[in-house]
């Protein structure tokens, strides 16, 4: 019985809309768990968006373990990450003042934009990973046990 209402639980947290912030909000999680669940979502994105043909725009800074880990198994896979750059920031100015010419690849089509939320269940072991590409999410539930982390159900595809 505990176990059923502990999969209703989950399900209806999965079911609810990510919030309107994004990062990294499980500020205790060790780095080996960050590492391990962004492998996880790696793996997932690779099933849907074919690395050697997407690029992707990071919408958010990536200070934490997560996003780190995140941003170096998409390029380790072969995907085109595009940094993030808060508004305001201008690249596009040469050393001299002029506009610097753009790089092929800046002309290209634009890449999918890329945001997402880690987050831990209050009071609890469960941690919670979205990833949201274009205006599609993926979200995955995971369980710390034993020193390690652990996928506690299957990837939701949300269109």
């Amino acid at each position: 019985m505990r176990k059923i209402i502990s999969v209703i639980v989950l399900a209806a947290a999965l079911a609810g809309c990510a919030t309107s912030q994004y990062g990294n909000f499980a500020k205790t999680s060790p780095a080996v768990f960050d590492q391990k669940m962004a492998t996880d979502t790696v793996s997932q994105l690779v099933k849907l968006y074919p690395p050697a043909t997407t690029r992707l725009e990071l919408q958010q800074a990536t200070p934490d373990a997560f996003g780190i880990a995140l941003v170096n198994n998409l390029r380790a896979q072969g995907y085109a990450v595009m940094e993030y750059k808060p508004a305001g920031t201008n690249t596009a100015a040469g050393t001299d003042g002029k506009a610097a010419s753009q790089p092929a690849a800046a002309s290209a089509r634009p890449g999918y934009p890329l945001r997402y939320v880690l987050d831990q269940f209050s009071g609890t072991n469960m941690y919670r990973v979205t990833v949201l590409v274009g205006s599609q999410s993926l979200t995955r539930a995971y369980a710390a046990q034993n020193d390690t982390v652990l996928p506690a159900g299957a990837w939701v595809r949300k269109e």
